[in-house]
């Protein structure tokens, strides 16, 4: 049995910068609360990474308590997107990706292209 989070989670958010995993779900419920101005207990998902990459804390609320998902790498880091103050959106697929390694930020469909004719 494999425990993801689920891709049909309808709002994720990605922190784009590192932050103390000595952090329990109620440090991170009051950073969500303080500092990015959002409700906690509302169901999205908060994905944070540590310093080195290497770690990944999902925080979400599920009905009557958080959830906190937790993933150490022993080898490699998650490619992260570059510092900054913003949080990224991200839909549940995507978080799975970057949980199997992908980098998300490269991750762009084609661009759609609109022509009148061929000549």
């Amino acid at each position: 049995m494999i425990m993801r989070p689920n891709p049909s989670l309808p709002r994720i958010y990605l922190y784009k910068n590192p932050v103390d995993f000595r952090k329990s779900f109620r440090g991170l419920a009051a950073m969500v609360e303080h500092e990015f101005g959002h409700n906690p207990f509302q169901g999205e998902l908060y994905a944070f990474t540590y310093r080195q990459r290497n770690k990944i804390k999902c925080l979400f609320w599920e009905d009557n308590g958080f959830v906190l998902y937790y993933k150490s790498l022993v080898e490699e880091k998650f490619k992260w997107p570059r510092p900054g103050d913003e949080l990224i959106t991200l839909t549940g697929e995507q978080l799975n990706w970057l949980l199997d390694g992908y980098d998300i930020c490269v991750m762009k469909p084609h661009k759609t292209l609109h022509f009148q004719s061929l000549g």
